[in-house]
């Protein structure tokens, strides 16, 4: 092992500054401690799979396919968590009230309140469900590497106030990367065995980094720019106090968003831009940065804002009209959008087929939390038509609620009125899956991604055979 991890990150209970914590959290297993201990066998594992079924077909390729966005191609490998059409999202095989149920909370009973994100954390890189000494360990890690470079705070504070939000995220963590721990053990010769201990280093770092980055942006761009931190907290509850919420239910609700946005297999475009990126070698701060380009577009990471535009622009017209927010009138918006040749935002999914449960647990938060919020009884008439007028309408493969359809909403009602700022907080959870995926990426040895492209002419030609 290289001298350069020996000095800086070798140690696998990493110091903080609070000597109890540090030695309470001696006694328990460490994440490093976990992960080490299953690469080996993670790693033979696929080299016997690879050796022994390699050439075993595994699906087909149709033009519409390959010219329709390689939507449903099986041709990438993701540990994390995966996407049934039918039946939602899993991560590491647990479903989110699998995760709501099992995985530690701020309170330190399980059930009672949403799972922190430091659990999810450790689930995803360990497939393994953490205690909640494990999680407390974990959190100090955090909090321990959170600190910014000095050239960062002084850069974000000089980007315009009307930058887009995301875009100031995407320059604050590329400024972050001088602190690359694998960017410098690579250029100084490790072998590629060992890359997955230093990639490590520089995701969790990441992780820690990024909600001062994203504070200070929300800080500068809507109130005086001043951060305040609260390292007693969790992760989430002190991401609240530097944004400047300080309100029990506001914290519950940022941990079970930053949960449910951490992941959702491999092919959506922020994970697979990270992926991609990653798979050059470029170090995690790098590569998330370009995950976060991807989900800057409004048919990714933007889409949550279009729909409570949609939803405001909804009530607005009705109220001006002196007509009540009803079925009737709901359906009336719904086809006057439809006939205009638009999408309800919020409604359909790439690949799920009924109705996302990222928004049902967002739907059973409002139903415990905030029952009688005005926008969420306009979110849950539409709930109750919307599926109907679309099988009606009939150019929609799936007729359900998506996680949009409900999040803005949500952060609406504590008064998190800048929707232009929530993909940030988006960007927050999906470091999660995308770099706990790029840790496996190392640690299993994948190769530079580079599928092949065809030509129109070598379609056809295909055709005519």
């Amino acid at each position: 092992m290289a001298s350069f991890l020996s000095n800086s990150v070798r140690s696998l209970v990493r110091k903080v500054p609070n000597t109890a914590t540090a030695q309470a959290t001696r006694s328990v297993t460490t994440l490093q401690e976990t992960l080490m201990a299953q690469v080996p066998g993670k790693q033979a594992e696929l080299a016997k799979l690879k050796k022994e079924h390699g050439s075993h077909v595994i699906g087909e390729v149709t033009i519409d396919q390959c010219i329709g966005g390689a939507r449903g191609i099986k041709a990438m490998l993701w540990e994390t968590s995966n996407l049934d059409p039918e039946e939602g999202i899993r991560f590491r095989g647990l479903t989110i009230p699998d995760c709501q149920a099992v995985l530690p909370t701020y309170s330190g009973v399980k059930g009672d309140g949403e799972p922190l994100l430091e659990s999810l954390l450790w689930l995803l890189l360990t497939s393994e469900v953490p205690t909640k000494e494990q999680v407390d360990s974990l959190t100090a890690e955090l909090h321990s590497r959170a600190e910014l470079p000095a050239h960062v705070i002084p850069l974000l504070n000089s980007l315009p106030k009307d930058m887009h939000p995301m875009t100031q995220f995407s320059i604050g963590l590329n400024a972050c990367q001088t602190e690359s721990v694998f960017a410098k053990a690579y250029n100084d010769g490790v072998p590629k065995t060992d890359y997955h201990e230093y990639v490590l280093e520089d995701i969790l770092s990441v992780i820690a980094k990024l909600p001062e980055i994203a504070a200070i942006i929300y800080r500068n761009v809507y109130h005086d720019g001043v951060v305040n931190k609260d390292t007693s907290l969790d992760y989430s509850g002190n991401f609240c106090r530097m944004l400047g919420y300080d309100n029990p239910s506001f914290d519950e609700l940022m941990r079970l968003y930053l949960c449910i946005h951490t992941d959702h297999e491999g092919g959506n475009a922020s994970a697979h831009t990270t992926h991609l990126v990653g798979s050059t070698l470029s170090d995690p701060y790098i590569s998330y940065a370009a995950g976060l380009n991807a989900l800057a577009g409004p048919l990714h990471g933007l889409a949550n804002q279009e729909v409570l535009r949609w939803i405001q622009a909804l009530k607005d017209k009705f109220d001006a009209e002196g007509k009540a927010v009803n079925e009737e009138t709901i359906t009336e918006f719904a086809w006057e959008t439809l006939n205009a040749k638009k999408v309800i935002p919020g409604y359909g999914h790439a690949v799920l087929r009924k109705t996302d449960p990222r928004y049902t647990c967002q739907r059973e938060f409002a139903l415990k939390h905030m029952p009688d919020d005005e926008l969420f009884k306009v979110v849950e008439t539409i709930y109750q038509v919307m599926p109907g007028i679309l099988k009606e309408h009939g150019k929609v493969a799936n007729p359900y609620p998506n996680v949009d359809s409900h999040s803005g909403v949500l952060l609406w009602h504590y008064g998190f009125t800048q929707y232009q700022y929530y993909t940030v907080l988006f960007g927050v959870s999906r470091a999660v899956g995308g770099l706990c995926q790029l840790y496996w990426d190392r640690a299993l040895g994948l190769p530079l991604e580079r599928p092949k492209s065809v030509t129109p002419e070598w379609l056809w030609s295909q055709v005519k055979k």
